[in-house]
């Protein structure tokens, strides 16, 4: 059997990174691997599934599996996971709690993001700030005016209006016409703003107490196979759910290796140990039984948001040739 030519689009991650020097290879497949970014892979795959299989953001997947008509398969290698208490800035000079965003406008890049899902459950779950408590405001980081990428249908007493069209939500930030401000990417202000911080002065300490409480380290991003691919090739979704797990032990291995560190990055193997010893051995876990909690808080809240026409299953949102392995 000759080996399939397929595109591969992720991140430049180190979990990543095996896969796309061809160091782990996908079984079956010759990969032409791009790395972009999650904002122009997410734009292309889901407005014309340009790549065969890519990075995708779990928000939008989840919007179009409760569609009933996802232009992927789900693969459940989590490329990328994230503390989400770090995508919340607010004006520090009117916000000091949470609970002062009741009734305030916060900017979004788009509503549906998977981080800004995270963060509204945060909000709730914790602080008791519902969506609907908060006047929204949908416009770019960096430049104005961003779409959904997706139709969405929120809920009538959820508020969202768009930015004005000369104006990022950063700048509508500096300069005080909204109060807070969400999203995967910090604003953009060039040389900041002595009013402008985070929501949680110390959004680690408040990451560690989530974890602790609650077991969740959020996912942001999952993999996908064109659906196309995956009807005709059903072996090719447990083919690459199986180099990722790969790709990403290759990872933490070169991580794990003290002799020379890794990452252009002070105290990394002292941070490493420190996860370890708070989260597991596994504390960034692939696989749909090992991150089940995630994945169903996730749901729960993407559905209460009005974002999901209805509740959506983990395993509706994955090929079920990975939703178990063969152990020998």
């Amino acid at each position: 059997m000759s080996k399939l030519t397929l595109s591969v689009a992720v991140g430049p991650y180190d979990r990543t990174r095996a896969l796309i020097d061809g160091s782990v290879a996908i079984d079956g497949v010759n990969a032409v691997c791009m790395t972009l970014s999650p904002e122009e892979i997410f734009f292309r795959a889901f407005r014309h599934a340009e790549f065969d299989i890519c990075e995708l953001s779990l928000s939008s997947f989840t919007v179009k599996t409760a569609q009933g008509n996802p232009p992927y398969v789900g693969v459940p290698a989590f490329v990328s996971r994230a503390f989400r208490h770090t995508a919340i800035y607010v004006r520090t000079d009117r916000i000091k709690k949470p609970e002062d965003l009741k009734g305030k406008k916060v900017g979004v890049p788009e509503y549906q993001l998977t981080a800004n899902v995270w963060a509204r459950a945060i909000l709730e779950d914790d602080y008791g700030v519902k969506p609907s408590d908060i006047h929204w405001v949908r416009g770019g980081i960096e430049h104005a005016g961003r779409p959904e990428k997706i139709t969405i249908n929120l809920p009538k007493d959820v508020k969202l209006t768009d930015a004005p069209p000369d104006k990022s939500i950063s700048q509508l930030l500096a300069e005080g016409e909204i109060d807070g401000f969400i999203a995967p990417r910090p604003p953009a202000i060039p040389g900041g703003h002595p009013n402008v911080g985070w929501l949680f002065p110390d959004p680690v300490a408040a990451a560690k107490d989530y974890f602790k409480r609650t077991g969740i380290f959020p996912i942001m991003h999952l993999v996908g196979v064109r659906r196309e691919l995956a009807e005709q090739h059903p072996w090719l979704p447990g083919a690459v759910f199986k180099a990722f797990e790969q790709s990403k032990a290759a990872a933490l291995e070169l991580l794990s290796d003290t002799s020379a560190t890794k990452v252009t990055l002070p105290f990394v193997e002292e941070r490493l140990t420190e996860a370890r010893t708070t989260m597991g051995e596994d504390f960034w876990p692939y696989g749909v039984e090992a991150s089940r909690k995630t994945l169903e808080s996730f749901l729960k809240h993407h559905h209460a948001q009005g974002l999901s026409s209805r509740l959506v299953k983990p395993e509706e949102l994955f090929h079920p040739g990975t939703l178990e392995a063969f152990k020998i």
